[in-house]
């Protein structure tokens, strides 16, 4: 567990995960884009709870609904879930050897994707399938680089 949390490269990982959320990718691909916010909400809520929780993710959440021209609420409200979530089990999440966390990434992250597709579907749009979970895997994927990646930053920067 990291005791000293790097303010500025929380700041710089928001910052990334949003514009990667946004970037330009193959529209073949786009199905399997990592949720990058997400994973930076977890992360963070994950290493550091007592500062970084619902409200903040709450208002990433918000500012992914801008960039993304969703209907405001729709991102922010998933956020909201997946630090919940996080803040509720960090303890256990601790214990967990990385393939398992890798698995409570997928169904973290999955759960917020079901709530975005959910909130879309209520706002009128259309997109038949389980598609909308392929994110959730890729991040589940992605987790162990982020980890070690976020880890190494904040030990040099913290």
């Amino acid at each position: 567990m990291l005791s000293v949390i790097s303010y500025p490269l929380f700041v710089v990982s928001v910052i990334v995960a949003l514009v990667l959320s946004i970037s330009l990718f193959p529209v073949d691909w786009l199905a399997f884009r990592p949720e990058w916010l997400g994973l930076v909400v977890f992360y963070w809520t994950f290493r550091a709870p007592a500062q970084f929780g619902v409200l903040l993710a709450w208002c990433l959440g918000l500012m992914l609904d801008s960039l993304e021209g969703t209907a405001l609420g729709v991102n922010a409200a998933a956020m909201a879930v997946v630090a919940f979530l996080v803040l509720a089990m960090h303890q256990r999440l601790r214990m967990y050897p990385l393939p398992q966390q890798c698995l409570v990434v997928f169904l973290i992250l999955g759960t917020n994707q079901m709530l975005v597709h959910f909130l879309k579907q209520m706002v009128g749009a259309d997109s038949p399938g389980f598609v909308y979970l392929w994110p959730a895997a890729t991040s589940a994927i992605a987790w162990p680089a982020v980890t070690a990646v976020l880890d190494r930053l904040n030990r040099k920067l913290g």
